[in-house]
């Protein structure tokens, strides 16, 4: 067997305009140590460094059965489309592949059969629906006929929500194939046929994380587990091994229980859970609760326990020999049981080791019941049984401590970036500005940024912690510079980011969800502001009462290393190609001043470094005479 050099030598060979990366070969180096000694790996991988084909090849040649776990939709559309079509025929080796999703990525034809029924149940569902939704679904039908995948990713129109909601169901719904007509044919149960063969299945890593919840039940036994854009892997963990009930819930179990059970009254008191379960929970939200929870909450999820029973009756009691009918009902059956058992499980308490608070807003409050400590979850359904890999761009300091990696199993690296940071990055942190949370702060950091905005000629992506930062800071800077400004508010994503990468001249305010997953290489992002360090909120429920845990050690285990991670994520936005050139700049004094700051400076790119913006407004004026020379 060739080496790992070797194989990515003769694999980046077939690449137009290949270069050599040394980060890349130490990587995969590390990876084929990892999957031969059975030890675990945490790498960080700076932005260019080619993290995928560094995982990928290695494991391919040493024929390790592989589950490649991304945190975005993206990351993995690019596994799909781009990554492994590429390497089955630059690999020597053969490999099979697939991609494995959430039961509700795949058309059910079970329920695109019962709706061509002529039941009165099927007919009055069809009629209440509108003739939008009804078309959409003979679109969808028609192309269920000649979709070798059934996924919803393969259209190339985007059907609206209540059509696709239509013709899918969840995990939670889903009765099984053993017990469907249609599951010799379901496009579903296919998907998981060829992962169950395949050595490299992606998925996300919220199926990973429900894998890991149902006891290993939804995933192909594999060797090695590469998790992608690990430093989110703490939360999602949290997410899927916990219990959320949201109101909502109530509603699509009442609609599910409607197209079998008519009981109008019965079907109607469940979907009024929802608005119940809103208002109990609405006082409470962004907060710890108290255990036994309060009566008002409490009183509805009893009220909510009592009529899933009666609905449970209901179903049972229903007998018909037509499939469609059978298939309705198991259906309903499902979806309530799995209410019912989360309900049961907020109904006797908050389990030992959990926390129980009430996530969202107001309007859209979730009652969840989460882990402190998603280690023992982890160490049992991952880091006993197989390999794992984790890495990103960015891994927070605290990572293997936070996720349980056992002590002295585990290998900790960082490859580097092959990005020439030091020459072609400034990192300048604005010491003179007042501390952010002054009164004065926000004028004076208005004339900061308008300042170098004016010096970048625009190409600014600016990004704040809160959206009333970023509102403000729109309607303070607008009338000081001379180029348009762009805010989150205005646009999708996805055409927001276009729209800034169109027009060179153009400034970007942005929040949270604009710190990763944006790439914009070339002339039209030469600097990056960041209004304040990103630390998490002090009062946000579950990390409040894990930093109780935890006590004196909290802000150097939770809050500085997602403060560092945060800020390298929004300054990672700025080199994205070799030729890229600009300045990171923070307007938070606390980056120059803190006893902390050099575990926060550590975990950013190599970058030269000023406390003077004259130094910053020179680079930016030298790039921008450049671009336009």
């Amino acid at each position: 067997m060739r080496s790992p050099a070797e194989a990515i030598a003769a694999v980046t060979a077939t690449l137009p305009g290949a270069e050599a990366r040394s980060g890349q070969v130490a990587m995969a180096e590390l990876v084929a140590d990892a999957a031969a000694s059975n030890r675990h790996l945490v790498v960080q991988a700076g932005t260019g460094t080619g993290k995928t084909l560094a995982y990928l090849v290695p494991l391919i040649e040493a024929g390790a059965r592989t589950v490649v776990a991304t945190a975005t939709k993206a990351l993995q559309d690019q596994l799909a489309n781009k990554d492994l079509p590429f390497l089955e025929q630059a690999m020597a080796t053969p490999f099979d592949w697939a991609v494995l999703k959430g039961r509700s990525n795949y058309v059910c034809l079970q329920r695109l059969r019962e709706l061509h029924a002529t039941e009165d149940a099927v007919q009055l569902e069809l009629a209440e629906m509108g003739d939008r939704t009804r078309a959409e679904i003979a679109r969808i039908a028609e192309w269920t006929a000649v979709t070798p995948t059934g996924d919803v990713a393969e259209l190339d129109w985007a059907p609206s929500d209540a059509a696709w909601r239509s013709v899918s169901v969840g995990s939670d719904e889903c009765p099984g194939a053993e017990r469907c007509p249609l599951g010799e044919p379901c496009f579903a149960e296919h998907a998981r046929d060829r992962a169950q063969v395949a050595d490299i299945v992606v998925v996300n890593t919220h199926l990973y994380g429900l894998d890991v919840a149902s006891g290993g039940m939804i995933l192909p036994v594999h060797d090695v587990v590469v998790f992608d854009e690990a430093h989110v892997l703490e939360d999602v963990m949290t997410d899927t091994v916990g219990v959320q009930i949201a109101p909502s819930r109530f509603v699509a179990t009442a609609a599910v229980v409607r197209r079998i059970l008519d009981d109008q009254a019965l079907i109607g008191a469940i979907a009024e859970l929802s608005g119940d379960l809103r208002e109990a929970l609405a006082p409470h939200a962004g907060r710890r609760l108290p255990v036994p929870l309060p009566d008002t909450i409490q009183d509805v999820l009893a009220d909510a326990r009592t009529r899933l029973g009666e609905v449970s009756a209901a179903l049972r009691a229903i007998t018909s020999d037509l499939d469609d009918v059978k298939q309705r009902r198991l259906r309903a059956q499902s979806m309530s049981d799995r209410l019912a058992e989360h309900l049961d499980v907020a109904l006797a308490g908050a389990p030992e080791g959990t926390v129980v608070f009430v996530s969202g807003t107001p309007e859209l409050p979730r009652l969840e019941i989460a882990p402190l400590d998603v280690g023992p979850a982890l160490t049992e359904g991952i880091w006993e049984r197989r390999t794992a890999v984790l890495t990103s761009a960015t891994i927070p300091s605290s990572l293997p401590a936070r996720v349980g990696l056992p002590e002295g199993r585990h290998t900790l690296a960082d490859v580097g970036s092959p990005f020439d940071h030091a020459a072609n990055a400034l990192l300048y942190c604005a010491i003179h500005l007042p501390d952010p949370r002054a009164e004065s702060y926000r004028a004076a950091a208005d004339d900061e940024l308008a300042a170098l905005i004016t010096a970048a000629g625009g190409r600014t992506l600016a990004l704040f912690t809160s959206y009333r930062a970023m509102d403000l800071a729109a309607e303070g800077v607008r009338s000081r510079v001379a180029v348009p400004i762009l805010t989150q508010r205005d646009l999708p994503k996805p055409a927001l980011v276009r729209a800034f990468a169109a027009d060179e001249s153009t400034c970007l305010f942005a929040t949270a969800g604009f710190f990763q997953g944006v790439d914009v290489p070339g002339r039209t992002l030469s600097l990056v502001a960041i209004d304040r360090l990103p630390f998490p909120r002090p009062d946000d429920p579950l990390l409040s009462a894990r930093r109780e845990l935890l006590g004196a050690s909290a802000f150097a285990q939770i809050d500085l290393p997602r403060a560092a991670m945060m800020l390298a994520q929004a300054s990672g936005r700025l080199i994205r190609s070799t030729t890229d050139r600009g300045v990171v700049a923070v307007l938070d004094r606390r980056l120059g001043t803190a006893r902390y700051r050099w575990e926060v400076i550590r975990a950013l790119p190599p970058m030269r470094r000023t406390r003077h913006r004259a130094d910053a407004e020179a680079f930016l004026a030298e790039i921008t005479q450049q671009q336009t020379g």
